[in-house]
């Protein structure tokens, strides 16, 4: 199976697990509920991703000359060829694997292959810091399981770090000037937009946490 397919359909079932409890607890959908399912989702497989990156941070260093030699051979970016690759079933769960997730973006950004720089220990931070947070705001927003204030404080805490840490790698990513070594197209994409969904909902859920706390009640997810 392609790794680009895997990682779809990983990230899909786990936010329909989200969308299918919420919709047997309360009997409807709402579009904020959603979204979380979705970013909960996608941030709890880039936790296994980053703790990837922790177990197998030898294997990446080696694994980044790969992938230099074959963007300076082909004049691509190794992304997707990456995503193409096919993975057996055996091995969907191989820290090996995915751990090529980070020998791969060393060409935009080389701070994954050394373990020194804040990027590296971020996510790994991230990784091991963010799951079990992750899936009690997934219950709570889904199923109402903890009262919503509680929810609330969890989700200010949560998603404050995800706003503060994330727009901290953009500072530290410009100001070791690694923009330099990439064009725009890829700054903006790989750097920008995809660094930017953990700033910008984030941001939202910030708003979320603070209705749950002032309201005491769900509202603002619609039950």
């Amino acid at each position: 199976m392609p790794v680009g397919a895997l990682t779809a359909a990983v990230i899909a079932i786990l936010t329909l697990i989200g969308i299918g409890t919420r919709y047997y607890v309360h009997g409807d959908l709402n579009a904020i509920h959603g979204l979380f399912s979705l970013f909960f989702s996608t941030n709890l497989l880039i936790c296994y991703w980053e703790a990837c990156l922790f177990f197998r941070r030898d294997y990446i260093e080696e694994r980044a000359e790969y992938w230099r030699d074959r963007r300076r051979d082909t004049g691509r970016m190794p992304a997707g060829e990456f995503l193409s690759a096919r993975v057996p079933l055996g091995r969907v769960l191989s820290p090996t694997v995915w751990a090529d997730v980070w020998a791969a973006y060393s060409t935009v950004d080389p701070a994954y292959t050394d373990r020194r720089t804040f990027g590296f220990n971020a996510d790994i931070a991230n990784g091991f810091a963010t799951p079990l947070p992750t899936l009690a705001l997934y219950a709570a927003y889904s199923a109402g399981v903890l009262p919503a204030v509680i929810a609330g404080i969890v989700g200010v805490g949560l998603f404050w770090q995800w706003v503060y840490v994330s727009s901290l790698y953009w500072v530290s990513f410009f100001v070791a000037e690694e923009h330099r070594r990439i064009g725009r197209g890829e700054l903006c994409f790989y750097v920008g937009a995809l660094n930017g969904v953990w700033v910008f909902i984030p941001m939202f859920g910030l708003y979320v946490s603070v209705r749950l706390i002032l309201d005491g009640n769900y509202g603002i997810l619609g039950f």
